[in-house]
């Protein structure tokens, strides 16, 4: 009886091994950890650069932006879409 539950014990214990063992090869935490890592100070060291051409970005719109409000207020018949007045009514 002692010897037959040892038995199951260690049957157990080698199928919790096994099946632990092929999800290791399926699935390689261990490598998708390695992966994020690299990624992770992959996008901190080019965050710099990434900084760099959001603000290009933004001040190229920015620009875009008040070329388009002069040019309507240069051809808008009415005097309260004209100079300082145009930031105060948007």
């Amino acid at each position: 009886m002692f010897q037959q539950t040892l038995e199951l014990y260690q049957k157990r214990i080698l199928d919790f091994l096994m099946y632990t063992r092929n999800y290791l090869i399926r699935k390689n935490p261990v490598q998708a950890m390695v992966t994020s890592i690299v990624e992770g100070l992959r996008d901190f060291l080019t965050v710099k650069k990434k900084l760099k051409m959001a603000q290009y970005r933004l001040n190229y719109h920015r620009h875009q932006l008040q070329k388009m409000e002069q040019l309507i207020a240069e051809n808008n018949q009415h005097n309260f879409l004209k100079g300082a007045h145009l930031d105060q009514k948007r």
